[in-house]
């Protein structure tokens, strides 16, 4: 199945809704900041998500070196590097220069002051190109964060191995592997605000440059739950999403996490990715054991595997994998109730969920899991969550019928008990969304009712 949850997986819970209060995080262009919260009676905002992708927004950042294009796909791209630097790739211990550009967002201002933050990218990183994303926000004390590091990323892996940066830590927050968390969320601490530095690299000498196409971040501030009561059903539809079970990858290249026992969310990644049409060349799988069945998701683990994490469920770069494929996008957030999953499915929009439970919390599974990833793609007229499990015994059995109240309990909640009593996290709605570079107009008002655009 997966691999256990780990602290970067945790959930830091709320305790409290801080004030957010005036104080820049530095000299860069900001957002406008918030008006104060919702209005009076409207229920509390409790994840905020904002994307860079529009041809203004890449020319309103600070731009070292990087350049914003226009066209149908607008992105950011090197325009003339500002300079070389050395990196030493800790997991190969190769060192080489590299040059590079940048470009520094705007400040967001958080419509929710958050205890956790998640960044997505979506990029084009050809062979002698890679990126790194990094983060530095200000506190609701009026201090700011160090720039943390939240990824370094390429979409292949014969530059740069992908990886996390382990150890990034203030006293206040830390990064655990993907999400910035507060250290202590029950002081009231929280972020107020944030702005993204993206750094471009390209072999020295060379034209070469990534093409960035969408940069974001999903803060959020769930409160402390071990229950999420269940929502009412309001959708009866399924959809047809190709159906991979990890199981039968059990034992093949151990190198990623082990093999496919822990690749549950690239074989979930997959199946979405080819349900909007994704399709893997025999040249890109000419790689893969030809005795191998479904071997795109052997690809898949390859091309989302942490080298730090050492594993697959890095959310973001399976966000990014996905993104690698023609005509799409993905994001990581967090929903609010199977309503949300509702209005994606009625817009045909299937979605990849995080959760962990005991076997005797989901009816029908047959297992339990301190960490899985399933695609949902639809409901049953009782309101039933219809899922392909990835943890299935083989392909024909990854379509699952899983109970409303159950399934939406394990999803929601941040806090559970696990087998020995002990209490750990859940992971809060956390949700991978992987739609068209050009979603149509429906689509486009399904994602924006779930505050994705």
């Amino acid at each position: 199945m997966s691999r256990a949850e780990q602290p970067s997986r945790r959930t830091v819970l709320a305790a409290a809704v801080a004030a957010a209060v005036v104080g820049g995080a530095g000299p860069a262009i900001a957002d406008t900041a918030p008006a104060d919260a919702a209005a009076e009676g409207a229920p509390a905002r409790l994840v905020d998500n904002r994307a860079w992708t529009t041809h203004n927004e890449w020319r309103g950042g600070a731009a070292k070196g990087t350049r914003a294009v226009a066209g149908v796909r607008p992105g950011l791209v090197i325009g003339t590097a500002t300079g070389t630097t050395d990196y030493t790739d800790p997991h190969t211990g190769t060192t080489a220069a590299w040059e590079y550009a940048t470009w520094t967002s705007p400040v967001h201002w958080l419509t929710v002051p958050a205890t956790e933050v998640i960044a997505s990218w979506n990029a084009r990183t050809p062979a002698g190109t890679w990126l790194q994303v990094e983060l530095q926000g200000t506190y609701s004390d009026g201090t700011d964060t160090p720039w943390y590091v939240m990824g370094r990323w390429a979409a292949g892996d014969q530059d740069i191995r992908r990886t996390s940066v382990d150890d990034q830590t203030d006293g206040k927050s830390t990064i655990w592997t993907d999400t910035f968390s507060i250290d202590d969320s029950a002081s009231g601490l929280r972020l107020v605000s944030y702005r993204l530095r993206l750094t471009l690299y390209r072999k020295p000498g060379t034209k070469l440059t990534p093409t960035v196409w969408r940069l974001g971040a999903m803060g959020s501030d769930i409160p402390d739950r071990f229950t999420v009561p269940a929502s009412t059903p309001g959708l009866a539809k399924e959809l047809i999403v190709p159906r991979y079970s990890q199981e039968i990858h059990a034992g093949q290249y151990p190198e990623y996490d082990n093999g496919g026992e822990a690749w549950c969310s690239p074989t979930s990644s997959q199946m979405i990715i080819e349900y909007w049409g994704g399709r893997l060349t025999s040249e890109q799988l000419a790689w893969v054991d030809p005795s191998y069945t479904d071997p795109q998701v052997c690809h898949a683990a390859r091309y989302t595997y942490d080298y730090q994490y050492a594993g697959c469920g890095n959310w973001p770069f399976n966000a990014a994998y996905a993104a690698t494929f023609k005509g799409m996008q993905g994001v990581v957030t967090r929903l609010g109730s199977l309503t949300d999953l509702e209005t994606l499915i009625a817009a045909g929009i299937p979605a990849i969920t995080s959760q962990s439970f005991l076997k005797t919390e989901l009816t029908g599974a047959g297992y339990g899991t301190s960490g899985h990833l399933m695609t949902v793609i639809g409901f049953t007229a009782d309101g039933d969550v219809i899922a392909n499990d990835p943890a299935s015994p083989g392909d024909e059995a990854v379509r699952r019928v899983y109970k409303r109240s159950e399934w939406e309990n394990i999803w929601l909640r941040t806090k559970r008990y696990n087998a020995s009593g002990k209490v750990v996290s859940g992971t809060g709605g956390v949700c991978y969304l992987y739609f068209p570079a050009h979603p149509t107009s429906r689509q486009r008002k399904a994602l924006a009712a779930v505050g994705v655009r």
